[in-house]
């Protein structure tokens, strides 16, 4: 499955008609579990395919919304991870499960938006 996701990110990326991704981080001062998505994963987030694929915004949790983001509900605790296509919510992950964990949901998420 890894290897499929690999692949599939990589047609994402290099599709000139690919829609606008974006990974959205909701996220509160004192999160432990957001202190620890950013020391092991957000330094490198932005050199990963997935980060060049779905680049990260970040909110506060209780902030009001970026203009343009349509949640599917509103994030109800930190971290919650929602990736949107065209400002539309297609997926979330909620909590931070541990890299690995992550590193395989969000890149579900990301290969779910590459059409067959």
């Amino acid at each position: 499955m890894l290897f499929r996701a690999t692949l599939l990110l990589a047609a994402l990326a290099a599709s000139p008609a690919a829609a606008d991704l974006r990974l959205h981080m909701f996220e509160q001062p004192g999160c432990i579990w957001c202190e620890a998505w950013d020391r092991e994963v957000g330094p490198i987030y932005p050199r990963t395919q997935e980060g060049r694929t779905a680049p990260l915004a970040r909110h506060p949790l209780h902030g009001s919304l970026p203009e343009g983001l349509r949640l599917a509900r509103p994030a109800g605790f930190t971290p919650t991870f929602v990736l949107a296509e065209d400002g539309t919510e297609v997926g979330r992950i909620e909590g931070y499960p541990g890299e690995s964990f992550f590193w395989a949901l969000l890149g579900g998420l990301i290969a779910a938006r590459v059409p067959e």
